[in-house]
């Protein structure tokens, strides 16, 4: 790619587009992002992209679907301002949790999102931490998935908590959770949930022992925390001493944090993924940057280098 690196974003976690922007040595690009007085989504770019190879930051957070249309929208504006290529990356990929249907007369709304983006006109798409894999192909344009348990291990690992064992929420975190105890060398539990309807978990049994040991739950999201909180419970029931847990995005839906801040977790680790209330630290919420991560997918991605040597160690 012989165009330059411009970095453009929009209003969904602007805080950490302008970090990734310091991490790159360059200044976010000039556009105005914002809406009509009708609430109509208002977009104008405000500088030459020309030949440009343009990287678009929005993370889909709320509003889920306004900050949706803004990319969209920002990908087809940079489309007719002869753009070389455009990049979206998507710290954040909303609708994820519904990547297949579950019962009938129902949309795979993943999919839906994904070909809106598609269409719009982007290039190539990065992204951190899908909640299904299976939505990279629901693409038809080049998708770099990016993976923060690296960053949230080493994080882990400075912590040096002692007899550490990484327990999965449930069947579906096992892969996750396995990579976390390979590097932390630590021993590994199962717990088995149902959700007899959305955002409502019930906790049924725990495989694995946690007795005298210190429980790090990993995940890949948290948004209501109910899942969290009863199992956090469940381990302190099961004789654990102390319960700590660690997730890529932190939604934090509803009043999770103040659910949270009154559970028996002693902490819990998140990434900037998602913008996390200023508060949260004070109801013991440690937030990572992944600024570094993605300056350096862009980096290489702009570069033509190859993202999966990040994750080869």
């Amino acid at each position: 790619m012989d165009g330059r690196l411009q970095v453009f974003s929009g209003n969904g976690n602007r805080a950490l587009a302008e970090e990734i922007a310091r991490e790159l040595n360059t200044t976010l690009g000039r556009a105005l992002v914002s809406t009509f007085k009708n609430d109509e989504t208002r977009i104008r770019l405000e500088e030459n992209v020309r030949g440009g190879d343009v990287f678009v930051i929005q993370t889909l957070c709320e509003p889920v679907d306004h900050n949706i249309i803004e990319l969209c929208f920002m990908i087809d504006a940079l489309r007719r301002s002869s753009a070389g290529r455009i990049t979206a990356v998507i710290p954040y990929y909303a609708y994820a949790r519904q990547e297949k249907k579950t019962s009938g007369r129902e949309p795979i709304s993943a999919k839906v999102v994904a070909k809106f983006i598609e269409s719009a006109g982007v290039d190539r798409v990065l992204v951190i931490d899908l909640h299904a894999p299976a939505i990279e192909g629901f693409f038809e344009v080049p998708v770099d998935h990016l993976r923060a348990g690296p960053l949230l291990s080493d994080y882990l690992r400075q912590m040096a908590l002692k007899d550490m064992v990484i327990v999965s929420p449930d069947p579906g975190g096992v892969r996750r959770a396995a990579e976390f105890r390979s590097r932390l060398n630590a021993s590994l539990a199962i717990i088995a949930k149902q959700r007899p309807e959305d955002d409502v978990v019930n906790t049924i049994d725990m495989v694995g022992d946690v007795q005298g040991k210190t429980a790090v739950i990993v995940d890949d999201m948290i948004s209501t925390g109910g899942t969290l909180i009863s199992a956090a419970d469940m381990i302190m029931e099961r004789g654990a001493k102390e319960v700590y847990a660690c997730a890529v995005h932190g939604l934090f839906a509803g009043d999770a944090l103040e659910q949270i801040g009154k559970s028996s977790l002693k902490s819990v680790i998140v990434t900037n993924s998602y913008p996390v209330a200023p508060n949260a630290e004070k109801l013991g919420i440690k937030v990572l940057s992944v600024a570094p991560i993605i300056a350096e997918a862009i980096t290489r991605i702009h570069k033509d280098l190859s993202i999966s040597v990040m994750f080869s160690k």
